[in-house]
C-alpha cells in the first residue's frame, strides 16, 4: 500500500465497512485480520466499536493527522505579505529566505515555524524555490554598463 493510500479516508472507512459485514455475519476477529490484512489489535478494537456502535461506530471520524495552526484566511494574508517584498517587512535585501519568512508568518499570526517546515507551508501556496544568479565580487558593474569591455586588472 502507498503511503498517499494509507490516508485515503474514503477507502480505509470502506475497509471498516466491509469488516462490519463479515462481523454481522458471524466471522470470528482472527479471520477478519487475515481477511482484511491488519493486525490482531486492529481488528479487535474495530470489533468493539462495531458492538458498541455498529456499522456507525466504524465510519470516518474527519481528518488525518494534526489540525492545520494556520487557516486560509491567514494564509492568505501571509502570501499577501510575501508578495509585497521582503523590504516592506523591515528586511535588507529583496530576498525571502526561510527565516524570514517564519519572522513574518509570526508577526502576522502568532504562529511560529521553524525555518525548515516554512517551506512546506510556501509549497501549499505554490511557491517555489528561486536561487540568485551568482555573481563575482570584482565585478565592475560600470563597465559592463558602458561595454567598454575592460575586464579590469589581470
Amino acid at each position: 500500500m502507498t503511503r498517499q493510500g494509507r490516508r485515503d479516508v474514503a477507502a480505509l472507512e470502506a475497509r471498516r465497512f466491509e469488516a462490519a459485514r463479515l462481523f454481522a455475519r458471524g466471522t470470528g476477529q482472527a479471520a477478519v485480520m487475515r481477511a482484511l490484512g491488519v493486525s490482531r489489535q486492529t481488528a479487535h478494537e474495530w470489533y468493539h466499536r462495531w458492538r458498541r456502535g455498529g456499522r456507525q461506530g466504524l465510519k470516518a471520524v474527519g481528518r488525518l493527522g494534526r489540525k492545520p495552526r494556520l487557516d486560509r484566511r491567514q494564509l492568505d494574508r501571509v502570501e499577501t505579505a510575501l508578495l509585497q517584498g521582503p523590504r516592506r517587512h523591515g528586511f535588507a535585501t529583496d530576498l525571502w529566505t526561510l527565516p524570514r519568512v517564519a519572522t513574518v508568518i509570526a508577526r502576522l499570526t502568532g504562529a511560529h515555524y521553524h525555518p525548515g517546515h516554512v517551506w512546506y507551508l510556501l509549497r501549499g501556496l505554490q511557491w517555489s524555490l528561486q536561487r540568485p544568479a551568482r555573481r563575482a565580487r570584482e565585478r565592475d558593474e560600470v563597465a559592463i554598463r558602458s561595454g567598454s569591455g575592460a575586464a579590469g586588472p589581470r
